[in-house]
């Protein structure tokens, strides 16, 4: 056979294509709690302030109703996580109604992801603004400003909060923009930073809290009664010249409750981050789930609630926006140590806060590709970025929408939080109906479901999300008349992004002719010159899976199954055949990585984010498969191959051809197992490279009654059976080059043709099998 030059020949340079799968990074569950409680956690900074300018002094009762609520919803989205990987409203909506309506649904929720970054960035602006101006109001009073800056000023030093919290709002908008072009794995683990941070700050403030309530007096929220609610005029929305609130007392609970929804937000994020979560995925994404429901009810329903019965009625609302600021200032103890540790408050709530931007990013980012991988998006929207693999146009869209938003709040936090309340409540409507329709149209295994399912015979009747699709519509109906700045800028951003969707979606149709649900992974494409594990980026001892009929991976998943892919990698690898040396070397990257490929690795992709686990993807160049499967095997320093069992070879051909490819590798060259892998995984193996032979049990038998008669004769008794069976194959070699080779080579022919009779089983000439189809 000849040697195909695919690596490592200065002669015959050739160029390999490293495939980078765009957010192919898998992360912990407490990143993944981490992210999402930027967003969750970060509404304990304004959500509170909001509510009450709204409805009144009942609104901590309302927030911590609308956090327990919450555990109800999170539920709804950890069955659907169990149903789809790359799942979402989107995804649930069009498996359930229909594509229209998925489309509705998801520009709901983009109106939601898109004043996330706003809200939190203008609110952590409040947050600097308001601590610089009570700062220069301390120094004052104590005569630590001189004189002449006073006259400067015309009396105290004061910023405008509003046009500082928009500026600070543009200014980390755009450090997360930057963060996120670089990767999910850099801006995850910021997120968890600051969640550690916030940590011990939300300790102190509990401890302190309680101090302060068994040292002082305070007062108690009222119930959150019909008769305790006061509504703004602008939280009545289109009623406002209406007494329908005073008349129905049930319909003012609900619309009160509707003005604290904002507390909930981010659930989505957590379908939008399951893909990056690492394995096992729904076990890990229970503990999320139960990670931000804890930590949210604590912080932010704990936080609010101390704020109501700490501060004083008449000086609340003068902290409206920036109510945890507030809340520290009126701590017991000394009123400077309590100015020291509003300083430490705000650092964190500005952490927390700019963290939510990056969240917001993040699941805007997520939801486009769900929606361009649908083929409702053009592929120019998902090109990988060219150094870091991210899909930047997604996310330069969504950032350019955030800055004009924050541009046009000219920083009014309770706008923002007015408006943000359409697409938070629109999208888990949309997301809980279309789990309930669900429940009676897939009747396949779920991995987890909402509990309160009562069955009545042999029917299930899921009065668990019935009942949080009704309180959730029910709300959604009622905001639309009572937050007219919600419904008619949500109306207005829905409408605007369904028609670009539908239109990018028709243009789409007719470019590539594609249907529904058949859009490709876009990959970041990496040229090296030889095949080298620093290329690949895996460690050694890797395990090598060979692909190329993409409804044939059986071996991937049967190798991602029991591989843990944080101590040994997986590497999928396709050979690209090309009969002429010189049309080897000659290829681009383009050329090597076709559209067969870019599907081939689509497949590869969705199958290793199912199982949690991160593979690397490789494409050599080759014109014989097995020679480019050894080389590749040796240069990456693999300690396994699995491939698919061949439709046209059997498991024991394709390893004989493995191993003829391997004694022909020039050295030095790596021993490897060699896997082959049937359709219902079956598996044989087989080591490829000089090893231990299998013996049948009746030559150890005979090997041993040799060892026993030879070690009765004097002398002999410290002998070894491996002294035994090296004797023989030294005689056996003598005989073999001697006048008996001929007479060898007849018995070797005889054994050959008894193996291939009818009535016996062809065998591994040389060893255990077990392996995939060989198709690299």
């Amino acid at each position: 056979m000849n040697q195909p030059p695919i690596i490592g020949d200065p002669n015959n340079r050739v160029r390999i294509v490293v495939a980078t799968s765009v957010m192919l990074t898998f992360i912990s569950y407490w990143r993944a709690a981490a992210i999402i409680l930027n967003d969750l956690g970060s509404s304990a900074f304004y959500a509170g302030g909001i509510a009450e300018e709204a409805i009144g002094k009942s609104a901590p009762w309302l927030i911590i109703g609308v956090m327990l609520f919450s555990f109800a919803v999170r539920a709804v989205y950890v069955e659907s996580c169990s149903m789809f990987v790359r799942g979402g409203v989107y995804r649930i909506v069009k498996e359930a109604l229909g594509g229209k309506l998925a489309k509705v649904a998801v520009s709901t929720l983009m109106f939601d992801y898109i004043l996330t970054g706003p809200i939190s960035g203008v609110s952590a602006g409040h947050y600097i603004a308001g601590l610089v101006n009570e700062t220069f109001l301390t120094m004052t009073a104590h005569g630590w400003i001189p004189q002449a800056l006073l006259s400067l000023c015309h009396g105290v030093p004061h910023l405008n909060a509003n046009y500082t919290a928009m500026a600070l709002a543009v200014a980390v908008t755009a450090y997360y923009w930057r963060e996120n072009v670089k990767g999910i794995e850099d801006s995850s683990e910021k997120a968890l930073k600051i969640m550690h941070v916030t940590t011990v700050m939300v300790i102190i403030l509990l401890a302190w809290s309680a101090i302060t309530l068994l040292t002082r007096p305070f007062q108690v929220p009222p119930l959150p009664l019909p008769s305790h609610l006061h509504f703004s005029r602008g939280a009545l929305g289109f009623l406002k010249d209406s007494n329908i609130a005073k008349l129905f007392g049930v319909f003012g609970i609900m619309m009160a409750f509707g003005h604290s929804v904002l507390a909930m937000s981010g659930e989505e994020s957590l379908a939008q981050v399951f893909r990056e979560i690492a394995h096992p995925k729904l076990k890990n994404l229970k503990r999320t789930a139960l990670i931000i429901a804890i930590y949210s009810l604590i912080f932010t329903g704990g936080a609010t609630l101390l704020a109501g019965m700490i501060i004083p009625d008449g000086q609340r609302l003068a902290y409206k926006d920036n109510l945890i600021a507030g809340l520290a200032m009126h701590l017991a103890g000394p009123p400077l140590l309590g100015l020291i540790f509003r300083a430490f408050v705000v650092v964190v709530g500005f952490l927390m806060l700019s963290g939510a931007i990056n969240t917001a990013i993040v699941g805007s980012n997520g939801v486009l590709n769900r929606v361009s991988e649908d083929g409702v998006l053009t592929d120019w929207f998902r090109r990988p970025h060219r150094r870091f693999g991210t899909t930047y146009r997604v996310i330069n869209l969504v950032v350019g929408l955030q800055l004009l938003i924050i541009l046009a709040s000219r920083g009014d936090v309770y706008v923002l939080g007015e408006a943000y309340a359409f697409g938070v409540m629109w999208s888990f409507v949309f997301n809980s109906l279309s789990m309930l329709v669900l429940r009676f149209k897939y009747k396949g295994e779920r991995g987890w479901k909402v509990p309160l399912n009562v069955t009545v015979g042999g029917f299930e009747i899921p009065v668990g999300i019935a009942s949080v699709s009704l309180v959730l519509l029910t709300i959604a109906i009622t905001n639309l008349f009572t937050k007219s700045v919600a419904t008619v800028s949500g109306l207005i951003f829905t409408g605007i992004v369904f028609m670009v969707f539908t239109v990018s979606e028709r243009v789409n149709k007719r470019k590539f002719a594609l249907t529904e649900g058949h859009m490709k992974e876009q990959f970041q494409l990496l040229q090296s010159e030889t095949v080298e594990r620093e290329s690949v980026g895996v460690r050694p001892g890797s395990i090598l899976v060979t692909v190329r009929d993409y409804n044939t991976m059986v071996h991937l998943r049967w190798i991602l199954g029991r591989v843990n892919t944080t101590e040994q990698d997986v590497v999928c690898m396709t050979a690209r055949l090309s009969w002429l040396s010189s049309g080897i070397s000659g290829l681009t990257s383009e050329q090597l990585f076709s559209d067969y490929e870019q599907t081939l690795f689509t497949r590869a992709v969705a199958i290793a984010e199912k199982f949690g686990k991160r593979v690397s993807l490789l494409v050599v160049p080759a014109q014989d498969v097995w020679s480019a499967i050894v080389q590749t095997a040796n240069a990456l320093q693999c300690s396994a191959v699995a491939a698919g069992v061949s439709s046209k070879m059997t498991a024991e051909e394709q390893a004989f051809r493995l191993g003829t490819a391997w004694e022909q590798a020039p050295a030095p060259k790596r021993q490897f197992v060699f896997y082959a892998v049937g359709p219902n995984m079956e598996v044989s193996t087989f080591r490829i490279g000089p090893h231990t032979p299998t013996m049948k049990p009746e030559d150890v038998q005979l090997v041993h009654r040799l060892w026993l008669e030879i070690t009765q004769c004097p002398g002999l008794d410290k002998l070894h059976h491996s002294d035994v069976v090296t004797e023989a194959l030294e005689r056996f070699a003598q005989e073999y080059r001697g006048a008996a080779r001929d007479e060898i080579l007849g018995e070797f022919r005889l054994l050959e043709n008894q193996r291939q009779a009818p009535d016996h089983n062809r065998g591994a000439s040389d060893g255990e099998s077990n392996a995939d189809r060989t198709d690299a």
